[in-house]
């Protein structure tokens, strides 16, 4: 008995098995292509005799890749996507410290023109020379600010090892241990991230002397 499709033909062999006739079969070999191992096997398999069992094995193998190779893509795609976050992100960053080396070397020309500032201030008649450096030195703060750069307290703050260097420390009974008392250098932050740590003096224990007779 035979049982035959649009596509294909199944032909009754007996014993429960079955010869599959494809439509592969009766076209020209041309059309099959450059003759590549994956059209061999195509062939191969067009031309073998299977029976039922053999023929649902080999469509559980084939569903087997097809899920190994979609779930291959998505693992592909995810991490495509996760690399064009970090690229962005990155490339945001560049963009906001770009300028990090240029803008720490002018905060040195800024500190000489606050200590030139308080100098001036303790001569006599040097009114317009003070007047000017201040102007200089408020317009100096405005173009750093605009590119990010801002100066924080330290007087008065508890010592943070994050944004504060210590150069030296020294007794006091009046302040809390580790209190900022003073400032050699102010700090400053580059958008979120530490520019300068501030050069402070931080407050310690007095030294407890024990004298015996």
């Amino acid at each position: 008995m035979k049982r035959r499709t649009k596509d294909s033909k199944l032909e009754n062999t007996g014993e429960g098995e079955f010869t599959v006739e494809s439509p592969l079969e009766e076209m020209p070999e041309k059309s099959l292509g450059d003759g590549g191992g994956e059209k061999e096997e195509k062939l191969e398999i067009e031309k073998k005799d299977f029976t039922i069992d053999e023929l649902k094995k080999i469509l559980e193998e084939k569903k087997k890749e097809c899920e190994e190779i979609y779930d291959r893509l998505l693992r592909t795609t995810a991490d495509f996507e996760n690399f064009k976050k970090r690229a962005e992100r990155e490339k945001l960053d560049y963009i906001k410290f770009a300028n990090e080396d240029l803008l720490r070397e002018l905060l040195l020309v800024v500190d000489n023109l606050e200590r030139a500032l308080v100098s001036s201030k303790d001569v006599k008649d040097n009114e317009a020379i003070t007047k000017g450096i201040e102007m200089v030195v408020e317009q100096f703060f405005k173009i750093l600010k605009k590119f990010g750069v801002t100066s924080f307290t330290s007087l008065g703050e508890k010592f943070d090892p994050s944004r504060h260097e210590a150069v030296e420390q020294v007794e006091s009974t009046e302040h809390e241990v580790n209190t900022v008392i003073g400032e050699l250098q102010k700090g400053y932050f580059l958008n979120d991230r530490l520019l300068r740590p501030a050069l402070v003096t931080v407050t310690r224990y007095p030294d407890e002397t024990i004298s015996s007779d």
